[in-house]
């Protein structure tokens, strides 16, 4: 499989790994077919985005996607965190073999669960902000 040289650097080198133990919000998605599981951690300070940390079980692609869009995300506003889409998740990347075009959706989804969840401790529906979540089995098939 080709990946370009900003998925094996973020696979390789993966920025934001690990989690914050008093996190505002924790989101994690997973897929039981493929098997990639990502948990995203959020310190939201107002309305800003802080600090952001990653756990992925998954391959080099899952890896790399959750590593690009923590970075996509820091010191933004929950506004821009919200429209972060797999798509500008995989042109950061330099695209995705469409086999792990999945990935970049987990990213996605991962970023948008985390974001409920601290919504829901603030005693707001996050649906009203965020919508529905679909789940990977979803909106993907994967053989």
């Amino acid at each position: 499989m080709n990946y370009s040289e900003k998925v094996m650097d973020h696979f390789t080198n993966p920025r934001n790994v690990g989690e914050i133990p008093d996190a505002d919000g924790i989101g994690e998605v997973g897929n039981a077919k493929c098997g990639d599981i990502m948990k995203m951690y959020l310190k939201i300070d107002g309305d800003t985005i802080t600090d952001v940390k990653f756990k992925t079980f998954g391959c080099g692609a899952a890896v790399a996607t959750s590593s690009m869009a923590t970075e996509m995300i820091k010191g933004k506003t929950i506004d821009d965190a919200l429209k972060l889409t797999n798509k500008a998740v995989m042109e950061a990347l330099d695209g995705l073999p469409p086999v792990k075009v999945h990935c970049s959706v987990l990213a996605e989804e991962a970023v948008k669960a985390a974001l409920s969840d601290y919504y829901t401790k603030q005693g707001v529906d996050p649906k009203l902000i965020i919508g529905e979540i679909p789940s990977c089995e979803e909106c993907h098939e994967h053989d």
